[in-house]
């Protein structure tokens, strides 16, 4: 049993059965989490990790009893920065470290939110399980198979709390999506399509001026380069195969939960995915494509299409394609049913009718109140696990130039 859950477990017991009355009030004070407040620690203190992350907890945080107590990054500037952001909610600054294995070490630590580069959630988020640690946990989940076997592993062995960065399906419209669907009214689904595109590639404009003696590049790089430390390198690292699998898996990870979000399936049979970088070529070498195709498809039946092009920003669509009509979302707040292309032989579609939206809780509330209920989140370990297959999938058809498959049973993906 995790510290967290056992430190809790022990608060509620007790309280029922007046065993805390044994206590003295001196000494009831000084036992940790004696206040049932949750102890939180920020790994990765980026944008996605002060502005999303701890922004993200920060409107519920008194409700729900939370407090941020730890920030973890290489680059002292972000962490410095975490950690005066932590003082100016709870009045006094978050203990600073450099590498995620002290702040997993804390014992009086809850839970952790990782908002490390790709190339690192699965390490952390391992370790957090191991140590018995709640976890919210940054999309696209893993980078490679054996690593997200290992992290998904040890979360279900701990029986840890975990969220999945894919906010999108906590989305009121995107849940009306899904009861919409559900309902059949759009006939025989065969192709479900998003293009997503950009002016330009979005690790552009995390490009920073760095200075190698603030930073600590091994820790950083987690053993996946030899290169030497370079600012644009490791501002910029989104652009770069070594930490990232550029935007079918940055991009795509949403759209592909919220394939398995709103249809229930699971996992696709097959995959085959081209790109390259046409557009964006200049001194910085980025290796990840500015153009982006992939194709899966599911055994429920239908074809899964995305594309992302970062050199022209238009013709963006998001839809779901039925032989009765079209599902579309191309507006994430404010999808859209019509018979639009439909057969319209059953006559069930009149006119556009906005979907109608369901209540959901906001995704970090929703991790939060899981923390104290025990429940499964929205964006289970098990979601996560399903979105990061189907990337890797075409990130292996992207390398090869070859068709895969996945063996559900073996837990494996391979050429087919």
């Amino acid at each position: 049993m995790s510290h967290s859950v056992s430190r809790r477990t022990f608060l509620k017991t007790t309280a029922g059965a007046g065993a805390a009355l044994t206590f003295s009030a001196a000494s009831y004070a000084k036992i940790p989490g004696a206040n049932d407040r949750i102890s939180i620690a920020q790994i990765g203190c980026g944008s996605r990790g002060i502005d999303a992350h701890m922004a993200g907890i920060h409107p519920f945080d008194k409700e729900q009893n939370v407090e941020i107590t730890a920030v973890c990054d290489p680059w002292r500037v972000r962490r410095e920065m975490a950690s005066a952001r932590a003082n100016e909610w709870y009045g006094r600054p978050a203990r600073q470290f450099v590498s995620y294995r002290d702040v997993v070490a804390l014992a009086d630590v809850d839970a952790v939110m990782i908002a490390s580069p790709d190339h690192m959630h699965t390490t952390h988020l391992k370790a957090a399980a191991q140590a018995g640690k709640d976890a919210y946990c940054e999309k696209p989940l893993s980078m490679d198979m054996e690593g997200l076997r290992q992290a998904c592993d040890a979360v279900k062995k701990a029986g840890t709390v975990v969220q999945i960065g894919t906010q999108l399906r906590s989305l009121p419209s995107f849940t009306g999506c899904r009861e919409l669907y559900k309902t059949g009214i759009l006939g025989t689904v065969a192709r479900i399509e998003q293009c997503r595109n950009d002016e330009r590639p979005y690790w552009y404009s995390y490009i920073k001026d760095v200075k190698p003696e603030d930073v600590d590049w091994k820790e950083f790089a987690g053993g996946r380069t030899s290169r030497p430390f370079d600012p644009v390198l490791y501002s910029g690292w989104y652009g770069y195969r070594e930490f990232s699998d550029g935007p079918v898996c940055g991009y795509g990870s949403h759209f592909l939960d919220l394939v398995h979000y709103i249809t229930g399936a699971k996992f696709p049979s097959s995959c085959v995915c081209l790109g390259g970088t046409f557009t964006y070529k200049d001194e910085h070498h980025f290796t990840c494509p500015d153009h982006s195709q992939a194709l899966w498809i599911y055994p429920e039946g239908f074809m899964v299409s995305y594309s992302t092009l970062c050199g022209n920003g238009g013709a963006n669509s998001f839809k779901i394609l039925g032989d009765e009509g079209v599902l579309d979302m191309v507006s994430w707040t404010a999808p859209v049913l019509s018979a639009e292309g439909g057969a319209k032989r059953l006559g069930k579609i009149r006119g556009k009718v906005p979907v109608q939206n369901v209540p959901m809780p906001d995704h970090f509330l929703d991790w939060l109140q899981c923390l104290r209920s025990r429940k499964t989140p929205n964006a289970s370990i098990g979601a996560g696990y399903q979105h990061a297959v189907a990337c890797l999938m075409a990130v292996q058809s992207y390398d090869t130039g070859k068709r895969t498959i996945y063996d559900a049973q073996k837990r494996e993906i391979r050429e087919g």
